[in-house]
């Protein structure tokens, strides 16, 4: 081999040598794909107040159509004037469960007990209340508030029931340096009390999901799966800009239970139902 060969050769392993480290080099940098990158959401949940409307007109025919479409968790929102028994045929012939029923303020005031029954034959977890009246949202109402909270997630813990509270945007005002939804946060008992993550409106409030997940770890077992578009309207999931993979991602920190698809004012209830069922059950976080 003359002496230019053998230069060129040397030169040339070299070359090799230098790009498979630098390559080795950048590997080390890219996180091997993990259990927690592959996650994905295995039971999808279903607010039924999508489908109110739906639901009004045949209760057991709109159950049997979410289950066909792969909906596995009920969240009630109203049971339109069925018992509790007779809601729990309907779900166990469609293969369904309800970890949770929306229940108004008022009606945790007035017939908690009732309602305690109600959810315990349904073999509910959680009783949440969905919204506050627009007279009682003052810092000292959320104060007040919060010991309701407590009080009811007393006596539904004798039944093994937990509270819930679900957050629109108005939650997100501050009165004196305070956020209202912190007071909720900071002075509910967290063995009492968990909370429901509405993850558009507190888009529209502009307000951090994960700097929540990451100040209370836990505490938000379940979560409101709805969309915004670029116009700031409510949109089927995957239709707009929320990252739910890059927030889905924190469920060991935030402790996510239960995933409720959402729309409060969809055109076609069971397509936009049908819409963000697919991009849920796609999702890998």
């Amino acid at each position: 081999m003359d002496n230019v060969t053998d230069k060129t050769i040397r030169s040339a392993s070299r070359r090799r040598f230098i790009h498979q480290t630098a390559a080795l080099g950048a590997a080390a940098l890219i996180p091997p794909l993990t259990q927690a990158q592959d996650r994905r959401v295995e039971r999808v949940g279903l607010q039924l107040y999508t489908l109110r409307r739906e639901m009004a007109e045949n209760f057991d025919a709109t159950l049997a159509r979410v289950a066909d479409l792969g909906f596995k968790e009920m969240e009630f929102a109203g049971y339109f004037g069925r018992s509790a028994s007779d809601v729990r045929r309907v779900l166990e012939s469609n293969g369904l469960t309800s970890p949770a029923a929306h229940i108004q303020l008022n009606a945790v005031r007035s017939n908690l007990q009732g309602e305690i029954d109600y959810a315990a034959e349904l073999g509910q977890t959680y009783i949440v209340i969905p919204s506050l009246p627009g007279d009682e949202r003052s810092l000292d109402d959320y104060k007040r508030h919060a010991q309701t909270l407590n009080s009811a997630g007393e006596a539904a813990r004798r039944a093994g029931l937990k509270m819930g509270y679900h957050n629109h945007d108005f939650e997100f005002a501050r009165t004196g340096g305070q956020t209202h939804y912190d007071v909720l946060l900071n002075e509910t008992d967290p063995e009492l009390v968990d909370f429901e993550m509405d993850l558009f409106w507190i888009n529209v409030a502009g307000s951090d999901p994960l700097a929540y997940f990451a100040s209370h770890p836990g505490r938000f077992t379940m979560l409101h799966v709805k969309d915004r578009d670029t116009h700031g309207r409510m949109a089927d999931v995957g239709l707009g800009t929320i990252d739910f993979a890059g927030l889905f991602s924190n469920v060991d920190t935030a402790g996510f239970r239960h995933y409720f698809v959402e729309h409060d004012n969809p055109g076609d209830g069971l397509a936009s139902v049908a819409n963000s069922i697919y991009t849920v059950r796609n999702l890998r976080f």
